[in-house]
C-alpha cells in the first residue's frame, strides 16, 4: 500500500467521530456536572417534600458527621495541605454530600483490582533491569548527595542510574513533534507509545499515519492511552478502530458507567520508545493545542526531552509494566535486550523514574 493510502486511511479514521448528539452532550464534562447538580437539587427537594418534618434531625446528623470529618482531615498526616483545603471547602459548601463523598473516596473500594494488577505487574518484572555497580560507584565519587538520591530511587522503585546516554531538550511542543516524526520514521523493530491525552487533529493524524505504515512494514506498534480520553477526546471504541490499522492498542483504566474511586487513578505519563534505544518524555501530549495549532488556553508552553542510549531501558520497562498488567504471559526480555548503540558523546548521569499511588510511597514528591 502506498504512503498516501495510509495517510488517507488514517485521516478517514480521524473523521469517523463515533457517537455524537445527545450521548456526547450527556457524557461531556459539562453534562456530567449538570447532572450531578440536578441530582443534588432533586435530593434536597425530596428531603423537604417527603421528609420535611425530619429535616432538622437529618441536617443535624449530617452536620455532626461532617464536623468529625473536618477534624479528621485537619489532623491527618496522609493528606496534603492543598487537599485538606479542597476537601474542607467541599464539605462546608455541601455538608450532606461532602462528608459522605470524602468517606467513600478514602475507602478506595473501587480501585483495589486496578492496584492489585499494577503492583503484581511491577513486582514480577522489576528485576528485568539491574543497576550497573560501576556507574553507581562513579556517581558516588563525583557527588555523594546525588548518589544518595539514586539509592533511594533504586530501593523505592528499582530505577537504576545510567551513563552512556545522551539527551536533547525541546523547549516547545513544536520542537518535540518535529523530532518525533523524524525518529518514528527510523523505527525498525518496535514502537511503544503511552500518553495521557490523544486527540484527533493534525498532530495525532500524522503520527497515526506513520504508525499504521510502520505496522504494515512489520514493525510492532503498541499504543496505550488513558481511559478518560473516551470521556471527551475520542470515541468510546477508538481503541478498536486503531487496531483495525494493525496497531496494538489499549486503554488504561477505561471509564465505566458505575461510580468508582478508580477514576482518581489516571495514567498521566507521556512516553514514546523506539527500538529500545530512543525515548521521548515530558509534558507534551498528542493534541494540536500542545503544538499551538489550536489555542484553548492561549499559547501553550511545555517542554520535553529525547534520550538515546542505556537509560531508555527504564522507559521500555515502565511501558511494559502497565501494558502487561492484564497479560497472562508477558514478554520483557525481547525488548529490553535490544542493542543500544552507544552515543559518541555522553556526559552526566540519567535516572528515569515513575511514580504510582498504590505503594503509598511518594517517590515523585520526595525526589522533588
Amino acid at each position: 500500500m502506498k504512503q498516501e493510502d495510509y495517510t488517507s486511511k488514517a485521516l478517514y479514521l480521524l473523521k469517523d467521530k463515533g457517537k455524537h448528539g445527545l450521548f456526547k452532550v450527556i457524557f461531556s464534562r459539562s453534562g456530567v456536572i449538570t447532572i450531578l447538580l440536578l441530582v443534588q437539587i432533586f435530593f434536597l427537594f425530596s428531603m423537604f417534600k417527603w421528609f420535611g418534618e425530619y429535616f432538622p434531625i437529618i441536617n443535624g446528623i449530617s452536620l455532626t458527621f461532617s464536623s468529625f470529618i473536618v477534624i479528621y482531615i485537619l489532623n491527618s498526616h496522609k493528606i496534603s495541605a492543598t487537599a485538606k483545603t479542597t476537601w474542607i471547602m467541599v464539605i462546608m459548601t455541601s455538608p450532606i454530600f461532602g462528608g459522605l463523598l470524602f468517606a467513600y473516596t478514602q475507602s478506595n473500594l473501587g480501585h483495589r483490582i486496578l492496584a492489585r494488577r499494577v503492583n503484581h505487574s511491577i513486582v514480577r518484572s522489576e528485576h528485568k533491569i539491574r543497576q550497573n555497580p560501576q556507574v553507581m560507584e562513579e556517581l558516588t565519587k563525583i557527588n555523594e548527595g546525588t548518589a544518595t538520591l539514586a539509592h533511594y530511587l533504586r530501593l523505592n522503585g528499582n530505577y537504576p542510574v545510567y551513563n552512556q546516554t545522551t539527551t536533547e531538550y525541546f523547549k516547545t511542543g513544536e520542537d518535540k513533534y518535529q523530532a518525533m516524526m523524524i525518529e518514528l520514521e527510523k523505527a525498525q523493530h518496535f514502537i511503544f507509545l503511552e500518553y495521557f491525552i490523544i486527540q484527533e487533529g493534525e498532530m495525532w493524524g500524522h503520527i497515526l499515519e506513520i504508525l499504521a505504515r510502520k505496522a504494515a512494514e512489520g514493525v510492532e506498534v503498541r499504543v496505550m492511552y488513558d481511559g478518560t480520553n473516551a470521556f471527551t477526546k475520542v470515541p468510546w471504541d477508538y481503541d478498536a478502530k486503531i487496531r483495525q490499522l494493525g496497531i496494538q492498542c489499549k486503554m488504561f483504566a477505561p471509564i465505566t458507567p458505575f461510580v468508582s474511586t478508580h477514576y482518581n487513578y489516571r495514567d498521566h505519563r507521556k512516553i514514546l520508545v523506539i527500538d529500545g534505544h530512543t525515548a521521548f518524555t515530558g509534558g507534551v501530549n498528542l493534541a494540536d493545542e500542545y503544538i499551538n495549532l489550536t489555542h484553548r488556553f492561549g499559547h501553550w508552553k511545555d517542554t520535553a526531552i529525547m534520550l538515546k542510549g542505556d537509560a531508555v531501558k527504564t522507559f521500555t520497562l515502565m511501558f511494559l509494566q502497565l501494558w502487561n498488567m492484564d497479560e497472562k504471559n508477558p514478554r520483557y526480555s525481547a525488548y529490553l535486550n535490544e542493542a543500544n548503540p552507544l552515543p559518541n558523546k555522553q556526559t552526566g548521569f540519567i535516572i528515569p523514574y515513575g511514580d504510582e499511588p498504590f505503594d503509598y510511597e511518594k517517590v515523585g514528591e520526595n525526589v522533588y
